[in-house]
């Protein structure tokens, strides 16, 4: 685990106490793409797959993380992120333990996210995730959630 995801892992531990509970642990943070673990266990609904509600937060928590590691590298701390609205489907169960993966969104993208903050100090971002199934690449879960990061 490199140190920026030890760094990120122990954020979301303190500052939202559920991803303890939840059991999520970051994976990996390599070329700007975040992986989260989620393990069924302490998801797990009464049909033995993995909770809906968990599997919203984990893809949340992607993003989330994903937008606060960035921000770190760009040397922004002076913000807030919250999740103004997201769009989720769930194309298939979750049978096992499950990796959430936030990929970078377009340099382009990403730079006029940055201008405006620069500028206003208020910005939105949207960021796709997607849960897979352990050793699966197929998309249990697609997520589109609009972040935004305020002063």
């Amino acid at each position: 685990m490199s140190r920026d995801s030890r760094y990120l892992e122990s954020v979301l531990h303190h500052d939202i106490p559920l991803t303890r509970e939840m059991g999520l642990k970051v994976l990996a943070w390599h070329e700007q793409q975040l992986s989260l673990h989620l393990p069924l266990e302490p998801n797990v609904n009464h049909k033995s797959t993995m909770f809906g509600g968990s599997l919203y937060c984990g893809a949340v928590l992607a993003g989330w993380g994903w937008l606060h590691l960035r921000l770190k590298e760009q040397g922004i701390e002076d913000g807030h992120i919250v999740i103004q609205e997201g769009q989720i489907n769930y194309p298939l169960p979750v049978n096992g333990d499950a990796t959430a993966i936030c990929p970078p969104p377009q340099a382009a993208v990403w730079k006029k996210f940055l201008a405006m903050y620069q500028r206003y100090g208020r910005a939105r971002l949207t960021l796709n995730t997607r849960i897979v199934n352990a050793g699966s690449e197929e998309d249990a879960v697609t997520f589109s959630g609009q972040y935004v990061l305020h002063r």
